[in-house]
């Protein structure tokens, strides 16, 4: 396609000069001075527009443009003083009124002029960079009316006024005060925020100041808040019907610092009624409106989690401390799981489960919990108790909530391998007596503890499991093997612990009665026989024994009884009275646990199958025993406990504690190892640091502790210290 030539077309001015009546542009003038005069009078009705607009356009054209715009100013502000000097002349409320009838005058007037000088406003005003109308308009009423010296300050006096009987409690006008500040508004941001704004925010201010220091002396702290609350939405109410909606940011932060910032302190802290108080008596409503106020000012929520971590921690450092509260392991762990359950609720229901606060709690559970060095062995007892009984009956949902609390409690501690010594003797008790709820309810715990702490920390637990089952099978095979010879004699059930898995200590013999001797040592034949390399060693002091027993009136009774007490009944058989001194010769039973079986078998109510003299709760080594041939039950079956302590005695807790320390020792020390063995070059305080780090899942390693395992380590040379630098360490391939 060819390309067409590109044709320019231009329009040019008349050649000749167009000659114009002398008198046109002032003549035009005239008609369209008059229009405006009549439009302010109402009159416009008579009024042809389309003239009208052609007069202006005409003068536009003719470059009388300066003519017209000079002579509208001139003509509008002599209408505004008018204007101006009827408003002035408004008496009390009428002023607004008036004000506001004017307004409305003024706007319907400027559109009209603006709809008649639209040719000026599109060339003129655009090529002289000059005002449009309609903003010439506004600015006219501005300088005329509203900053006018008689009107400005009166007008101002009169909003404050109102919005100050508003909030006292009268009902004003809020249309006219709508169309008041929306003419502000109109009239540019700057007259709304000097004229008005900035005003009502300082009066706003000193109005809080005042109220708020008189609420304070007078309400309590949940009845301030309850005020200063309607306070903060009357302002939001009273911005969304007649402020500018960019004022509702500045007056609610007036309202916050006046009422809620400068008291802050004084609030949380308030006797009786304070944050303490609140928190004592659950007061979610008061709590929640605490939080969402203060959550408005800066430090705020810090506050409120400052008095409450305090308060926590006192709470629970006197849980932890009080000897009457120490008393009951279970009472003493069910204590803080309440205490838990309390604050997580309170931060669930009131403090919208703010992480701040989450973590408030669980630093100040952390601390205190571990303030007690029993807590370990508490939180051992109490699951034992709740796997013991506790949990009989109770659904599977709600056996995984006490244990997922009771792990809640175990995260807590810094000593989890002082816990686990104690889990695994408990559940050891547990295991070997048949105790448990259930097995399913077993596993679950430990699954839960792998979980937490990995397979290490229940590999020994799940060898028990193991063992347990084993044990089930070697019984069925011994009695299997055996079925011909035992006969009539004593039954044996046996469970075989492997010694790395139990908590087994070495237990001092017992001289077992001879019919159970006999059977004892055929199981040991059967069991060494179809193994190679193993070797028994009976724990006499974790059995137990059923034993038959005819009491006087020929009354039969099937006793249930441990191995140690079944060894002190059985030499009744012979005798009917024996002293303390003959029965610890005889049995060779350790005087801890023989005091322990003899005030079970002769000092317990309903279970005295012993008699003892002289008769006393404790037992001395002078004290005689016989056998009580008046005891009756009507239970045919009667299950003797041995009267032991709950908790460990201060011995017995002396060893655990020891035999924790030892156990730290190679791990402490494989720790060390396995970050020199990376790192190769390392200084003292590098390496606590980081042992420090990989071993706080388990428990928090002294630095003397971890000093003296480096001087192991350098004895037996897997480390050397630098010849330099004394501090450095150095790893030894």
């Amino acid at each position: 396609m060819s390309a067409q030539k590109k044709r320019n077309f231009k329009i040019e001015a008349f050649k000749h000069r167009v000659e114009l009546d002398p008198n046109y542009a002032e003549r035009t003038w005239r008609v369209l001075e008059h229009a405006i005069h009549e439009i302010y009078n109402h009159n416009a009705s008579g009024l042809s527009f389309e003239e009208l607009y052609r007069n202006a356009y005409n003068m536009v054209l003719h470059k009388y443009g300066e003519k017209l715009y000079t002579g509208l100013v001139n003509t509008m502000t002599g209408h505004l003083k008018e204007i101006a000097r009827s408003i002035e002349s408004a008496q009390g409320g009428f002023f607004l009124e008036e004000l506001n009838v004017k307004w409305g005058d003024h706007n319907k007037a400027l559109q009209m002029i603006r709809d008649i000088l639209m040719y000026m406003d599109r060339t003129f005003v655009h090529s002289s960079h000059k005002t449009p109308v309609h903003e010439l308009g506004l600015n006219l009423w501005r300088d005329n009316i509203i900053h006018s010296s008689k009107i400005q300050s009166r007008l101002l006096d009169m909003l404050l006024d109102l919005i100050h009987r508003e909030r006292t409690g009268e009902v004003i006008n809020r249309g006219l005060m709508r169309n008041i500040t929306k003419m502000l508004m109109d009239l540019g941001s700057s007259v709304y925020q000097e004229d008005f704004e900035k005003p009502f925010l300082e009066v706003s201010a000193s109005f809080y100041s005042v109220e708020s220091q008189q609420l304070i002396e007078c309400c309590d702290c949940g009845e301030y808040l309850r005020k200063a609350e309607r306070r903060l939405s009357e302002e939001i109410e009273r911005v969304s019907h007649y402020l500018d909606v960019k004022s509702e940011v500045k007056i609610t932060s007036v309202v916050e610092g006046e009422m809620i910032a400068n008291h802050m302190q004084r609030l949380v802290h308030m006797e009786n009624s304070g944050l303490v108080s609140m928190l004592v008596d659950d007061k979610y409503e008061d709590l929640s409106r605490m939080y969402n106020l203060f959550r408005r000012v800066p430090d705020g929520l810090s506050t409120i989690k400052d008095v409450m971590t305090s308060h926590l921690r006192d709470t629970g450092k006197q849980l932890v401390s009080d000897p009457e509260k120490l008393k009951d392991p279970v009472d003493f762990v069910q204590n803080l799981l309440d205490e838990k359950d309390k604050y997580d609720k309170i931060i669930t229901k009131a403090f919208n489960n703010d992480k701040t606060f989450q973590n408030a709690l669980n630093s100040s559970f952390e601390y205190f919990i571990n303030l007690n060095n029993r807590s370990p062995e508490f939180i051992s007892l109490y699951v034992d108790d709740k796997l013991r009984k506790g949990l009989k009956g109770v659904s599977e949902e709600d056996v995984e909530v006490v244990l997922d609390k009771v792990m809640m409690l175990f995260r807590y501690l810094q000593e989890k391998d002082v816990f686990e010594k104690y889990y695994k003797q408990h559940l050891a008790k547990r295991l070997l007596a048949g105790k448990s709820v259930s097995d399913d309810t077993e596993r679950s715990m430990i699954v839960k503890l792998k979980t937490e702490c990995g397979y290490q920390f229940t590999s020994k637990l799940e060898g028990m499991f193991t063992d347990m089952k084993t044990s089930v099978d070697t019984m069925q095979g011994f009695y299997t093997s055996q079925y011909s010879e035992i006969g009539d004699g004593p039954t044996l059930a046996v469970q075989v612990l492997t010694t790395g898995s139990w908590p087994t200590q070495p237990s001092a013999p017992c001289n077992l009665p001879a019919e159970i001797l006999v059977i004892c040592e055929k199981f040991r034949t059967y069991y060494l026989g179809t193994r190679t390399g193993r070797r028994l060693t009976w724990q006499t002091n974790m059995g137990t024994a059923d034993i038959k027993a005819t009491f006087g009136k020929g009354q039969r009774h099937e006793l249930n009884v441990s191995t140690y007490q079944m060894c002190i009944l059985m030499l009744f058989n012979s005798v009917d009275r024996l002293t303390y001194g003959e029965i610890e010769q005889a049995t060779e039973i350790p005087p801890s646990d023989l005091k322990r079986c003899l005030q079970s078998l002769a000092c317990v109510k309903g279970k005295n199958v012993l008699r003892k003299e002289p008769m006393s709760k404790d037992i001395a080594e002078d004290d005689a025993f016989y056998f009580n041939d008046k005891f009756t039950s009507k239970f045919i079956k009667v299950k003797i406990g041995t009267v032991a302590a709950q908790k460990e005695s201060e011995p017995e807790k002396q060893e655990t504690r020891q035999r924790v320390e030892e156990d730290r020792k190679p791990q402490i020390e494989a720790a060390i190892v396995r970050i020199m063995k990376s790192r190769r070059v390392l200084d003292h305080n590098t390496i606590v640091t980081e042992v420090t780090s990989q071993l706080q899942s388990r428990f928090l390693p002294n630095p003397v502790v971890i000093k003296k395992r480096i001087e192991s380590l350098i004895e037996r040379e897997f480390l050397e210290r630098d010849k330099a630098d004394r501090k450095l360490y150095r790893y030894l391939a």
